[in-house]
Protein backbone atom coordinates (compact mmCIF):
# COMPACT_ATOMS: atom_id res chain seq x y z
CA UNK A 1 0.00 0.00 0.00
CA UNK A 2 2.90 2.60 1.05
CA UNK A 3 4.64 1.50 -1.83
CA UNK A 4 1.54 2.52 -4.49
CA UNK A 5 1.58 5.39 -2.70
CA UNK A 6 4.80 6.31 -3.07
CA UNK A 7 4.56 5.79 -6.70
CA UNK A 8 1.49 8.01 -6.95
CA UNK A 9 2.90 10.91 -5.23
CA UNK A 10 6.48 10.18 -7.21
CA UNK A 11 4.04 10.24 -10.56
CA UNK A 12 2.17 13.45 -8.98
CA UNK A 13 5.87 15.41 -8.65
CA UNK A 14 7.25 14.39 -11.91
CA UNK A 15 4.37 15.79 -13.75
CA UNK A 16 3.79 19.01 -11.78
CA UNK A 17 8.03 19.52 -12.27
CA UNK A 18 7.13 18.66 -16.26
CA UNK A 19 4.45 21.60 -16.37
CA UNK A 20 6.09 23.73 -14.01
CA UNK A 21 9.17 23.37 -17.00
CA UNK A 22 6.82 23.47 -19.58
CA UNK A 23 5.42 26.91 -18.10
CA UNK A 24 8.49 28.58 -17.46
CA UNK A 25 10.21 27.56 -20.86
CA UNK A 26 6.50 29.41 -22.81
CA UNK A 27 7.46 32.62 -20.66
CA UNK A 28 11.06 32.99 -21.66
CA UNK A 29 9.46 32.27 -25.67
CA UNK A 30 7.58 35.21 -24.65
CA UNK A 31 4.02 32.80 -24.28
CA UNK A 32 2.24 30.21 -26.12
CA UNK A 33 0.64 32.62 -28.97
CA UNK A 34 3.89 34.45 -29.44
CA UNK A 35 5.43 30.95 -29.94
CA UNK A 36 3.06 29.51 -32.38
CA UNK A 37 2.21 33.16 -34.69
CA UNK A 38 1.45 32.79 -36.89
CA UNK A 39 0.23 29.52 -37.40
CA UNK A 40 -2.60 29.87 -39.59
CA UNK A 41 -3.38 32.20 -43.09
CA UNK A 42 -3.01 36.32 -42.35
CA UNK A 43 -5.91 38.93 -44.23
CA UNK A 44 -4.35 42.00 -45.17
CA UNK A 45 -7.47 44.33 -45.48
CA UNK A 46 -7.23 47.29 -48.66
CA UNK A 47 -9.23 49.65 -48.48
CA UNK A 48 -9.48 50.68 -52.30
CA UNK A 49 -10.38 48.45 -55.34
CA UNK A 50 -8.05 46.24 -57.49
CA UNK A 51 -6.34 48.06 -59.84
CA UNK A 52 -5.55 50.92 -57.00
CA UNK A 53 -1.85 51.96 -55.68
CA UNK A 54 -2.96 50.71 -52.41
CA UNK A 55 -3.94 47.54 -54.43
CA UNK A 56 -0.76 46.81 -56.30
CA UNK A 57 1.78 47.93 -53.44
CA UNK A 58 -0.70 45.48 -50.69
CA UNK A 59 0.03 42.76 -53.00
CA UNK A 60 3.60 42.78 -53.18
CA UNK A 61 4.05 43.20 -49.21
CA UNK A 62 1.75 40.37 -49.01
CA UNK A 63 3.57 38.40 -50.56
CA UNK A 64 7.04 39.22 -49.06
CA UNK A 65 5.89 39.11 -45.71
CA UNK A 66 4.11 35.74 -46.37
CA UNK A 67 7.53 34.16 -47.21
CA UNK A 68 9.32 35.63 -44.06
CA UNK A 69 6.84 34.51 -41.68
CA UNK A 70 5.95 31.12 -43.53
CA UNK A 71 2.05 31.90 -43.73
CA UNK A 72 0.06 32.92 -46.76
CA UNK A 73 -1.36 36.86 -46.78
CA UNK A 74 -4.67 36.67 -48.25
CA UNK A 75 -5.44 40.01 -49.83
CA UNK A 76 -9.08 41.33 -49.54
CA UNK A 77 -10.52 44.71 -50.67
CA UNK A 78 -13.01 46.44 -49.13
CA UNK A 79 -13.21 49.35 -50.76
CA UNK A 80 -16.04 52.63 -50.32
CA UNK A 81 -16.57 55.72 -48.67
CA UNK A 82 -13.70 56.98 -48.00
CA UNK A 83 -12.03 53.67 -46.61
CA UNK A 84 -14.23 53.67 -43.86
CA UNK A 85 -15.84 50.81 -45.08
CA UNK A 86 -12.83 48.99 -44.58
CA UNK A 87 -11.10 50.66 -41.29
CA UNK A 88 -14.17 49.93 -39.38
CA UNK A 89 -14.83 46.26 -40.45
CA UNK A 90 -10.37 46.16 -39.04
CA UNK A 91 -11.53 48.07 -36.06
CA UNK A 92 -14.29 45.35 -35.40
CA UNK A 93 -12.09 42.21 -35.71
CA UNK A 94 -9.97 40.24 -33.78
CA UNK A 95 -7.28 41.85 -32.08
CA UNK A 96 -5.14 38.43 -32.55
CA UNK A 97 -2.40 39.55 -35.68
CA UNK A 98 -4.57 37.47 -38.18
CA UNK A 99 -6.31 40.80 -39.73
CA UNK A 100 -4.29 43.52 -40.61
CA UNK A 101 -4.93 46.68 -42.13
CA UNK A 102 -2.52 48.35 -45.05
CA UNK A 103 -4.25 52.07 -45.50
CA UNK A 104 -3.12 55.38 -46.22
CA UNK A 105 -3.80 58.59 -45.38
CA UNK A 106 -7.46 58.49 -46.74
CA UNK A 107 -8.80 56.73 -43.79
CA UNK A 108 -6.98 57.66 -40.82
CA UNK A 109 -6.27 61.60 -41.83
CA UNK A 110 -8.81 62.79 -43.87
CA UNK A 111 -11.84 60.62 -43.89
CA UNK A 112 -12.54 61.51 -40.14
CA UNK A 113 -12.73 65.76 -41.50
CA UNK A 114 -14.21 64.74 -44.42
CA UNK A 115 -17.46 62.98 -43.40
CA UNK A 116 -19.97 63.60 -40.66
CA UNK A 117 -19.48 60.81 -38.79
CA UNK A 118 -17.10 57.59 -39.66
CA UNK A 119 -17.63 54.83 -37.32
CA UNK A 120 -14.32 54.70 -35.77
CA UNK A 121 -11.26 56.46 -34.20
CA UNK A 122 -8.47 56.50 -36.12
CA UNK A 123 -5.95 57.03 -32.85
CA UNK A 124 -7.84 54.49 -30.44
CA UNK A 125 -9.29 51.58 -32.58
CA UNK A 126 -6.00 50.49 -34.21
CA UNK A 127 -2.79 49.52 -33.00
CA UNK A 128 -0.09 50.88 -35.41
CA UNK A 129 2.47 48.31 -36.99
CA UNK A 130 4.85 49.78 -39.47
CA UNK A 131 5.02 52.64 -42.01
CA UNK A 132 5.44 51.49 -45.22
CA UNK A 133 6.32 54.62 -47.51
CA UNK A 134 4.65 57.45 -49.37
CA UNK A 135 2.83 57.46 -52.66
CA UNK A 136 3.71 60.25 -54.51
CA UNK A 137 0.66 61.98 -56.69
CA UNK A 138 0.96 63.34 -59.68
CA UNK A 139 -1.13 66.29 -61.62
CA UNK A 140 -2.65 64.62 -64.76
CA UNK A 141 -4.84 65.67 -68.03
CA UNK A 142 -5.97 64.63 -70.52
CA UNK A 143 -3.69 65.27 -73.79
CA UNK A 144 -6.32 66.47 -76.04
CA UNK A 145 -7.02 69.18 -73.31
CA UNK A 146 -5.75 72.84 -74.38
CA UNK A 147 -3.20 72.89 -71.87
CA UNK A 148 -0.13 71.05 -71.43
CA UNK A 149 1.55 72.61 -68.48
CA UNK A 150 0.55 73.92 -64.91
CA UNK A 151 0.47 77.31 -65.75
CA UNK A 152 -1.52 77.03 -68.66
CA UNK A 153 -3.92 74.85 -67.06
CA UNK A 154 -4.48 77.49 -64.48
CA UNK A 155 -4.89 79.95 -66.90
CA UNK A 156 -7.35 78.02 -68.48
CA UNK A 157 -9.47 77.30 -65.66
CA UNK A 158 -9.61 80.91 -64.78
CA UNK A 159 -11.21 82.18 -67.98
CA UNK A 160 -13.45 79.57 -67.28
CA UNK A 161 -14.95 79.46 -64.30
CA UNK A 162 -16.91 76.95 -63.03
CA UNK A 163 -16.27 74.67 -66.26
CA UNK A 164 -13.31 73.07 -65.41
CA UNK A 165 -13.55 69.68 -63.57
CA UNK A 166 -11.02 67.20 -61.93
CA UNK A 167 -11.83 63.93 -60.76
CA UNK A 168 -11.20 62.30 -57.25
CA UNK A 169 -10.85 58.69 -56.69
CA UNK A 170 -9.51 59.20 -53.06
CA UNK A 171 -9.33 61.54 -50.01
CA UNK A 172 -5.72 62.68 -51.15
CA UNK A 173 -7.26 63.68 -54.73
CA UNK A 174 -10.35 65.33 -52.61
CA UNK A 175 -7.56 67.74 -50.52
CA UNK A 176 -5.32 68.02 -53.36
CA UNK A 177 -7.89 68.60 -56.17
CA UNK A 178 -9.57 71.38 -53.16
CA UNK A 179 -6.20 72.79 -52.42
CA UNK A 180 -5.23 73.59 -56.08
CA UNK A 181 -8.79 75.39 -56.83
CA UNK A 182 -8.04 77.29 -53.50
CA UNK A 183 -4.75 78.16 -54.21
CA UNK A 184 -5.37 79.12 -57.90
CA UNK A 185 -9.19 80.48 -57.34
CA UNK A 186 -9.92 78.27 -60.19
CA UNK A 187 -13.77 77.63 -59.06
CA UNK A 188 -12.93 74.16 -60.44
CA UNK A 189 -15.83 71.65 -60.27
CA UNK A 190 -15.50 68.16 -58.51
CA UNK A 191 -16.32 65.00 -59.59
CA UNK A 192 -15.81 62.30 -56.87
CA UNK A 193 -15.44 58.41 -58.07
CA UNK A 194 -15.27 55.60 -55.48
CA UNK A 195 -11.79 54.87 -56.68
CA UNK A 196 -9.04 55.80 -59.13
CA UNK A 197 -9.45 53.21 -61.54
CA UNK A 198 -13.09 54.79 -62.47
CA UNK A 199 -11.76 58.26 -62.46
CA UNK A 200 -8.74 57.36 -64.42
CA UNK A 201 -10.87 56.02 -67.25
CA UNK A 202 -13.01 58.93 -67.25
CA UNK A 203 -10.05 61.24 -67.69
CA UNK A 204 -9.35 59.34 -70.45
CA UNK A 205 -12.54 59.35 -72.35
CA UNK A 206 -12.32 63.27 -71.73
CA UNK A 207 -15.47 63.19 -69.22
CA UNK A 208 -13.27 64.98 -67.06
CA UNK A 209 -9.98 67.98 -67.19
CA UNK A 210 -7.26 66.82 -64.77
CA UNK A 211 -7.55 65.07 -61.76
CA UNK A 212 -4.50 64.23 -58.76
CA UNK A 213 -3.51 60.71 -59.16
CA UNK A 214 -1.18 58.13 -57.64
CA UNK A 215 1.62 57.26 -59.40
CA UNK A 216 1.16 53.47 -59.13
CA UNK A 217 -2.18 53.76 -61.10
CA UNK A 218 -1.30 56.92 -63.61
CA UNK A 219 2.15 55.55 -64.71
CA UNK A 220 1.45 53.21 -67.32
CA UNK A 221 -1.09 55.26 -69.14
CA UNK A 222 1.35 58.26 -68.77
CA UNK A 223 4.11 56.14 -70.67
CA UNK A 224 1.16 54.86 -73.22
CA UNK A 225 0.43 58.85 -73.65
CA UNK A 226 -3.05 57.93 -73.03
CA UNK A 227 -2.75 60.77 -70.22
CA UNK A 228 -0.40 64.25 -69.48
CA UNK A 229 1.54 64.45 -66.59
CA UNK A 230 2.24 68.08 -65.75
CA UNK A 231 3.17 67.94 -62.03
CA UNK A 232 3.85 66.01 -58.72
CA UNK A 233 2.01 67.50 -55.84
CA UNK A 234 4.70 68.32 -53.70
CA UNK A 235 6.76 71.39 -53.14
CA UNK A 236 9.82 69.98 -54.60
CA UNK A 237 10.56 67.46 -57.38
CA UNK A 238 10.25 63.63 -56.36
CA UNK A 239 13.48 61.30 -56.61
CA UNK A 240 11.27 58.95 -58.12
CA UNK A 241 10.20 61.01 -60.83
CA UNK A 242 12.96 63.55 -61.18
CA UNK A 243 12.25 64.63 -64.66
CA UNK A 244 8.36 65.46 -63.63
CA UNK A 245 8.21 69.59 -62.09
CA UNK A 246 7.06 70.12 -58.67
CA UNK A 247 3.85 72.58 -57.92
CA UNK A 248 6.55 75.47 -56.49
CA UNK A 249 7.52 75.59 -60.22
CA UNK A 250 4.48 76.52 -61.26
CA UNK A 251 4.29 79.35 -58.58
CA UNK A 252 2.08 77.01 -55.78
CA UNK A 253 5.26 77.20 -52.77
CA UNK A 254 2.53 76.02 -50.17
CA UNK A 255 1.20 73.05 -51.98
CA UNK A 256 2.28 70.30 -50.40
CA UNK A 257 0.73 67.05 -50.39
CA UNK A 258 1.80 63.90 -50.00
CA UNK A 259 0.05 59.95 -49.60
CA UNK A 260 1.28 58.02 -46.57
CA UNK A 261 1.18 54.22 -46.32
CA UNK A 262 1.34 52.06 -43.52
CA UNK A 263 0.03 48.77 -41.36
CA UNK A 264 -2.03 48.92 -39.07
CA UNK A 265 -4.38 46.01 -36.47
CA UNK A 266 -7.48 46.34 -34.54
CA UNK A 267 -6.48 47.90 -31.31
CA UNK A 268 -5.54 45.52 -28.01
CA UNK A 269 -2.95 43.44 -30.28
CA UNK A 270 -0.24 42.13 -28.45
CA UNK A 271 3.01 43.70 -28.50
CA UNK A 272 5.20 40.21 -29.14
CA UNK A 273 3.19 40.27 -32.46
CA UNK A 274 3.11 44.02 -33.15
CA UNK A 275 7.05 43.79 -32.94
CA UNK A 276 7.38 40.28 -34.99
CA UNK A 277 4.96 42.10 -37.74
CA UNK A 278 7.27 45.23 -37.29
CA UNK A 279 10.70 43.77 -37.60
CA UNK A 280 9.50 41.98 -40.97
CA UNK A 281 7.83 44.88 -42.96
CA UNK A 282 11.16 46.33 -42.11
CA UNK A 283 12.89 43.61 -43.37
CA UNK A 284 10.99 44.18 -46.67
CA UNK A 285 11.28 47.22 -47.53
CA UNK A 286 15.32 46.96 -46.53
CA UNK A 287 15.53 44.31 -49.82
CA UNK A 288 16.96 46.24 -52.40
CA UNK A 289 15.02 43.73 -55.28
CA UNK A 290 11.52 44.79 -52.90
CA UNK A 291 12.08 48.09 -53.38
CA UNK A 292 13.04 48.53 -57.31
CA UNK A 293 9.74 46.79 -57.42
CA UNK A 294 8.24 49.25 -55.95
CA UNK A 295 9.70 51.91 -56.93
CA UNK A 296 8.56 50.77 -60.29
CA UNK A 297 5.12 51.37 -59.18
CA UNK A 298 6.21 54.76 -58.21
CA UNK A 299 6.55 53.95 -54.63
CA UNK A 300 8.89 55.28 -52.17
CA UNK A 301 8.95 52.28 -49.28
CA UNK A 302 10.88 52.88 -45.93
CA UNK A 303 9.46 52.12 -42.58
CA UNK A 304 10.69 52.44 -38.83
CA UNK A 305 9.43 51.36 -35.25
CA UNK A 306 5.48 51.16 -34.06
CA UNK A 307 5.96 54.42 -31.99
CA UNK A 308 7.57 56.35 -34.86
CA UNK A 309 4.13 55.35 -36.52
CA UNK A 310 2.19 55.98 -34.13
CA UNK A 311 3.27 59.49 -33.82
CA UNK A 312 3.46 60.12 -37.21
CA UNK A 313 0.04 59.65 -37.44
CA UNK A 314 -1.44 61.52 -34.91
CA UNK A 315 0.74 64.31 -36.58
CA UNK A 316 -0.96 63.81 -39.81
CA UNK A 317 -4.51 63.98 -38.59
CA UNK A 318 -3.97 67.44 -37.28
CA UNK A 319 -2.18 68.41 -40.85
CA UNK A 320 -4.77 67.06 -43.16
CA UNK A 321 -7.66 68.49 -40.57
CA UNK A 322 -6.04 72.17 -41.16
CA UNK A 323 -5.56 71.17 -44.67
CA UNK A 324 -9.66 70.32 -45.26
CA UNK A 325 -10.28 73.09 -42.74
CA UNK A 326 -8.58 75.30 -45.40
CA UNK A 327 -9.95 74.28 -48.48
CA UNK A 328 -13.92 74.46 -47.30
CA UNK A 329 -13.78 70.23 -48.13
CA UNK A 330 -15.66 69.51 -44.60
CA UNK A 331 -19.09 68.53 -44.58
CA UNK A 332 -21.93 71.18 -44.96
Amino acid sequence: MNFKKNNLLLSLRSRCTAVLACSAAMLLMGGNAWAQYPERAITLIVPFPAGSGTDAVGRIFAEEIGKRVGQTIIVENRPGANASIAANYVKRAAPDGYTLFITTNTSHSAAPWLMKNVPYDPIKDFTPIARGGNLPFILVTNPERPYQTVEQLLQYAKANPGVITYASGNSTGIVAGGTLDLQAGMKALHVPYKGTPQALTDLIAGQVDFMFTDVTSGLAFINSGRLKALAVSTAKRSALLPDLPAMEEAGLSDFDITSWNGFFGPAGMEPEHVQLLNRTINEVVQDEAVRQKLAQLGFDAFSGPPEEFAQFVQEQYVLWGKLIDDANLGPQ
